[in-house]
């Protein structure tokens, strides 16, 4: 009698496995970084050039988010979007800041370090080790549709998280034409061409396909999606994935 019963246990446990959200590859949680930058910001490229340097590292998943603000002084940023500037905004709301700076760079939605100073972008990094809560992410695209699959943490927090998609092109050139840059050539990494709240995660495995639409979009290669306490807190998945590509877990 004990075979029947062993073979029933490994089968509900095969079903389970099936049904599972697979776990993370090996490793802990990337660090977001999200640097709020403009074209038209005299200070801003040191900070795009280490937000390019931080993107090599696998450990960290670094944007840049170029804003609108700054068109006024008599350069309109190729790359910024109101989205990206809307963004910033509301992170400033949710950490009380007085007002929004460039550049800024937002450490895992729960810090933020002025972004050309890279020591203290290193330290607010450091810091994140200590707490790297993940949930687990499938993130796969065909030519119809982005495909999330976002699974469970064993222990909940208080608050329901939104998952953000965000298109993302991954390498630009730009030869600033007018404004305090003029005359100069920026090299910008992973930047954030378009942003969307698309769903609200609330502890339990959570599957989308969300359409490409790809016709209204500004161009980009890139995909990714981070699950955020709240709105606008801490961070607690996060994923990139080629537009083209099969699958990143």
């Amino acid at each position: 009698m004990s075979f029947p019963t062993f073979f029933q246990r490994l089968l509900i446990a095969a079903v389970a496995l099936a049904l599972e959200i697979p776990a993370p590859c090996v490793g802990k949680r990337q660090v977001v970084l999200e640097l709020y930058t403009s074209q038209g910001c005299s200070s801003c490229p040191p900070a795009d050039a280490l937000i390019g340097h931080l993107s090599d590292r696998s450990e960290l998943l670094a944007l840049s988010l170029p804003v609108t603000y700054w068109d006024m002084l008599g350069w309109k940023d190729t790359l910024a979007s109101e989205a990206n500037t809307r963004r910033q905004k509301a992170y400033s709301a949710a950490m009380g800041r007085g007002g929004v700076y460039t550049p800024q760079i937002i450490v895992d939605g729960v810090t933020d370090v002025v972004g050309s100073r890279e020591a203290q972008v290193d330290a607010a990094i450091s810091a994140r080790r200590s707490d790297m809560r993940e949930v687990p992410i499938l993130l796969s695209v065909s030519p119809g549709a982005v495909h999330i699959a976002i699974g469970s943490l064993p222990e909940k927090s208080a608050d329901d998280a939104t998952v953000w998609l965000f298109h993302v092109l991954r390498r630009a050139a730009v030869r600033i034409g007018a404004g305090e840059n003029k005359g100069r050539n920026i090299d910008y990494r992973n930047v954030v061409r378009d942003i969307r709240a698309v769903a609200i995660w609330k502890g339990q495995p959570l599957s989308l396909d969300i359409p490409r639409g790809d016709h209204a979009l500004p161009g980009y290669d890139s995909i990714a999606v981070l699950v955020q306490e709240g709105a606008y807190g801490r961070v607690i998945g996060a994923r990139l994935i080629g537009a083209s590509d099969n699958q990143q877990h």
